[in-house]
């Protein structure tokens, strides 16, 4: 069952085309792992940059009904890797007399822009060349998705948002709903784990994350093939981005320095059948290059690493004499009897392993380079000159009643982000989570983030969370996800 169709368009919507999704699927195979998920074409927007891009699309999702005004939406935004499906991700938060009741309110949550799960995106064909955009993909903001999105919610006859919730890039979103369109538009606000802009630490770890997928030879400027891409720097990139995730007690507790059990290497690839070397230094270079994702050289690395080696003039290093420059093993090239070298291989490392290549299958990395460009381009007083680019004089321009959530342990956007945000937005509170899971706790901590939300819109909309319910005939995502893209905190907490 799909999606519930029954929301009230009014009579002044003028509904975009809805895009034929198994169309959209040949070229994007991605796409598919989103069920039920609807796809619109929209006609035309104007970017931060000055490009105007025609005929986009934009995926969204929704659960509930219109009611006759128009104004009992909630808006979801989803984080970096997220896609339109709330229930995959937020899922606990999702159903009658939760946070998320589409019994009284319409929800949907629309897919950001350069997400490979069905909006407008480097996989999305380029009219103009019958290919996708690829790294030619143009810069799209946090602010052009939120102009984008409420192209596609004036359509739907949406007249006001009875409340915009997000968390992470999700968080930045809905501030910026917040501060572009005001409070005869957007009515409440609650934001999580996320920031006023996008901090140095925040950029440099994105930073770090392209230069893992620029490395990869096989990323080729971002003209690859779908079907051969960057996956060992796309895989890196995430590992990476995991541990930003987290916290370093968070990861102390759950792994330690056990090794993985047998289901954990079947898991992250690495109980496959090797070799078993025959001399020390095919043991030392097992050890070495233990965790490499595609190995490429096929035994060709070690015949050219030979050859070189016995011209002098093809090394640099040889002009270096040191009574100390050569060494050797006794048995280097003798028969491997017993060797007994320390441990090297770690449940944790297993768990990295396995995310990335988890990741691979489900993302692409033009696409995430594309998304952590939109993250550093957060910054809510950016070309704001009416407040003279100041960050606090736009937080306080904000009247929306706002939750503000934050995480004690989160180290990728920090608890003072929230102070600060909560310091300034003149009608807001400030939660404090205390977990031990870092970032990842606004994906984790599902019971108290539904009764914080649940309270606030007790208080700020009374009148349509004490409505009577509707009947709705949509599904609220019960069914078990065969193809997560849920990607955040899965599966560390059962590792």
């Amino acid at each position: 069952m799909t999606s519930s169709p029954d929301y009230n368009y009014t009579a002044k919507s003028e509904m975009f085309r809805e895009l034929d999704i198994s169309q959209i699927n040949e070229s994007n195979p991605l796409t598919k792992l989103v069920h039920n998920q609807r796809i619109v074409e929209v006609p035309e927007l104007e970017l931060e940059s000055g490009i105007t891009i025609r005929n986009f699309p934009i995926a969204y999702k929704t659960w509930g009904r219109l009611n006759e005004n128009g104004d009992n939406c909630i808006v979801i935004c989803h984080a970096l890797t997220g896609s339109s499906d709330v229930s995959d991700w937020w899922n606990p938060l999702l159903g009658q007399d939760k946070a998320f009741d589409p019994s009284r309110f319409f929800i949907i949550c629309l897919n950001s822009m350069g997400s490979p799960y069905g909006s407008f995106s480097p996989l999305t064909i380029n009219e103009e060349t019958g290919t996708p955009y690829g790294p030619e993909f143009p810069l799209c903001t946090v602010r052009d998705d939120v102009r984008a999105h409420k192209l596609v919610l004036d359509s739907l006859g949406i007249n006001q948002i009875a409340c915009v919730i997000g968390g992470s890039m999700g968080g930045m979103l809905a501030l910026e709903w917040a501060a572009i369109y005001g409070t005869s538009y957007v009515k409440n606000l609650v934001a999580l784990a996320t920031s006023a802009r996008h901090s140095a630490w925040c950029i440099s770890w994105s930073e770090a994350q392209r230069q893992a997928i620029y490395s990869d030879p096989k990323y080729l400027d971002g003209y690859y093939p779908f079907d051969d891409p960057p996956a060992s720097g796309l895989s890196a990139a995430r590992m990476s981005a995991l541990l930003t995730y987290r916290s370093r007690n968070s990861f102390e507790s759950k792994f330690s320095r056990r090794t993985p059990s047998n289901d954990q290497q079947l898991k992250s690839g690495s109980a496959r059948p090797k070799i078993q070397p025959s001399s020390v230094s095919e043991h030392s270079l097992t050890i070495h290059n233990d965790g490499i994702m595609n190995h490429t050289c096929n035994g060709s690395c070690k015949k050219n690493k030979d050859a070189s080696s016995s011209s002098p003039s093809m090394s640099p290093r040889t002009s270096v004499t040191s009574i100390s420059s050569s060494t050797s093993l006794s048995s280097t090239h003798a028969e491997l009897k017993e060797v007994k070298p320390a441990q090297t291989y770690f449940s944790a490392q297993s768990y990295l392993r396995y995310q990335g290549a988890k990741f691979i299958n489900r993302f692409d990395a033009n696409c995430y380079i594309a998304i952590t460009r939109k993250l550093d381009t957060h910054d809510l007083a950016r070309d704001r000159t009416e407040y003279d680019e100041d960050i606090t004089r736009v937080l306080s321009s904000m009247q929306q009643p706002s939750l503000i959530i934050g995480i004690n342990s989160d180290g990728l956007f920090t608890f003072s982000e929230q102070e600060l945000l909560a310091d300034y937005i003149p009608n807001s509170s400030l939660k404090k989570i205390e977990s031990p899971e870092g970032h990842d706790a606004f994906l984790l901590e599902f019971n108290l983030i539904n009764d914080y939300i649940k309270d606030f819109l007790q208080t700020n909309l009374p009148e349509i969370v004490n409505s009577a319910p509707h009947q709705w005939s949509g599904t609220l995502g019960e069914e078990p996800v065969v193809n997560s893209v849920f990607g955040e905190a899965e599966d560390v907490t059962n590792w």
